[in-house]
């Protein structure tokens, strides 16, 4: 049964997200330093303790409460919103210009199936998000992140004079802008009151909206089971409470995660760490959204139907902030890999 129900539409009111950069001096021209964007689902489940903190119920609540992103749509189309798109799909330059995909060749190995010239060899992805409805579709409507960055110089005064220290004397603080006709996107269990919040970085304030997830196809989608090959739309934290891996490491999971057998199409880790209950949880990286899983034999699982104990729980499990939230995609190759594989194993 699919965790969520309702989606969360968190539109800004000017800029929604910032965070101080690195001390700017002569020494140290840092640009955006750390920067993260857009805050997490951690971030919002957050939200939601902090408005059910008086109720009778929290801890329930609290033992129940799922969520999920950040996507992001159009407004007016939020059910329809923009999830990362799959590694193994590479959409560069004007839209559908250059279109490529990675498959699997005889061999059981990821390779790209056009040939490029010289030139087009060092092309990058330039859409990296599509629409939930063209998920393994062969006509895809992706689009770039709508937000932008925008920077400013702030003087760090002197505490009994007007004047700059000599040492450190000036920060850089980035903040997110973000179109009108854009919003924030994340998947919840439960319902938000509509109205006016502050979320994120230094307490900006965002309005933000509760609609019941209607679009049949996006319900359908996430009900398939996945079978043998699966992309990440969220990041993956697996692992134990110490440790972070790119595969889950349950028992009962080796034989369709062997790390000898298993294809992993993704970039590098990414850093991950959210907050529980007022207490920082530990630091750990994270296997970042859009990666792509073959599996050697079919898991069919829908992501609802994870258990918790496949994912780390340090006070608060991350499977419900929906750590490795992902959908099952079609690869080229895999079929005739799957018959290889079988002959193999019958002679």
């Amino acid at each position: 049964m699919f965790k969520y129900k309702h989606i969360i539409i968190i539109r800004p009111l000017g800029f929604l997200y910032g965070s101080a950069g690195a001390f700017l001096s002569p020494e140290n021209l840092v640009g955006r330093s750390g920067e993260k964007f857009p805050p997490s689902a951690a971030v919002l489940s957050g939200l939601f303790f902090s408005t059910k903190s008086t109720d009778k119920n929290h801890k329930e609540f609290t033992d129940n409460l799922h969520t999920a992103g950040p996507f992001w749509a159009k407004s007016g189309y939020e059910q329809n919103f923009y999830v990362p798109i799959p590694w193994h799909r590479i959409i560069a330059g004007e839209k559908e210009k250059y279109r490529d995909e990675w498959g699997l060749d005889k061999n059981g190995n990821w390779q790209r199936q056009r040939q490029y010239q010289e030139d087009e060899d060092k092309l990058e992805p330039a859409f990296t998000w599509q629409t939930i409805t063209s998920w393994n579709k062969n006509k895809l409507d992706c689009a770039t992140h709508p937000w932008d960055y925008v920077s400013s110089l702030h003087p760090h005064m002197k505490d009994d004079q007007r004047h700059s220290k000599e040492k450190d004397g000036l920060f850089l603080e980035s903040a997110v802008q973000m179109p009108e006709d854009t919003c924030l996107i994340y998947l919840s269990s439960h319902k938000l009151n509509n109205g006016w919040y502050r979320f994120g970085g230094e307490n900006h304030i965002v309005e933000i909206e509760c609609q019941d997830i209607k679009n049949p196809e996006v319900l359908k989608l996430f009900g398939q089971k996945i079978q043998q090959a699966f992309a990440l739309i969220s990041p993956a934290v697996w692992g134990s409470t110490r440790f972070s891996y790119r595969f889950p490491q349950h028992p009962d999971l080796a034989s369709y995660f062997p790390e000898d057998n298993t294809k992993l199409l993704t970039d590098k880790a990414i850093p991950y760490r959210s907050n529980s209950s007022g207490r920082l949880g530990r630091g750990r990286y994270a296997v970042p959204a859009g990666s792509v899983y073959v599996l050697p034999k079919p898991l069919d699982k829908t992501w609802s139907e994870f258990p918790e104990d496949w994912f780390p729980n340090q006070g608060y499990s991350l499977n419900k902030i929906g750590s490795g939230l992902c959908l099952p995609v079609e690869i080229k190759g895999l079929q005739n890999s799957n018959s290889q594989q079988t002959q193999l194993v019958n002679q």
